[in-house]
């Protein structure tokens, strides 16, 4: 029996997005504008046959694939939204499952701290993928589970402000994400990063 943790669709990767799962993933990197979808399921193992139907289903690339113990997680992309949704889909039925049978993603921690000092900024920027995060920025963390909606909501928060994207881990037992700006935009962008994980349809099951 597969579980399916996340399953998620994002219409349109943005700029840093983009960039940023093309620092990390060690597959075929996306661009900006190309849709994604992420898929994130129980045992791990089950991820490398799920990702063959992905790819024989339709014309997609994949960038991300991690096979852990417990988790794995597929990240697939492509020019067309209807290709992506039809290897989402070709995964779903192969499992048979729906989307709704997916888990709600649930906020633990969603954070702000403001005006951040230089030693601080310098902790983070020792070990993030993505943009730095300076001295007298606002910092937002947020943590989600299922780990794989960490994609979904840095994306949404680039959407949604002038922002930057300092680190996004979304496979795990959790995600997080880090992003750093002016204030007011980062208040901005955790007011609806939060109502859009609010949105996702789901099961309400944690482990």
């Amino acid at each position: 029996m597969i579980d399916l943790r996340t399953y998620i669709f994002l219409d349109s990767l943005q700029l840093q997005m983009a960039s940023y799962l093309s620092t990390v993933s060690r597959g075929y990197l996306p661009v900006a504008g190309q849709a994604c979808c992420i898929i994130e399921i129980a045992p791990g193992i089950e991820i490398n046959t799920l990702t063959d139907i992905a790819l024989k289903a339709t014309h997609v690339t994949p960038g991300m694939q991690i096979v852990e113990r417990a988790y794995g997680m597929l990240e697939v992309h492509s020019d067309s939204q209807g290709d992506t949704r039809m290897a989402g889909e070709a995964v779903l039925k192969a499992i048979d499952k729906i989307e709704y049978d997916r888990i709600k993603p649930r906020i633990l921690t969603s954070q702000l701290i403001k005006n951040v000092e230089d030693h601080h900024a310098q902790l983070i920027n020792r070990t993030r993928m993505g943009m730095m995060l300076l001295r007298g920025d606002t910092l937002f963390v947020l943590e989600v589970e299922p780990a794989g909606y960490a994609y979904y909501a840095a994306n949404e928060a680039e959407k949604a402000a002038h922002i930057n994207i300092v680190d996004v881990m979304g496979f795990g037992k959790f995600g997080r994400v880090y992003i750093g700006g002016e204030e007011a935009e980062v208040l901005e962008c955790k007011t609806i990063v939060e109502k859009r994980l609010a949105e996702i349809s789901g099961r309400e099951e944690y482990k």
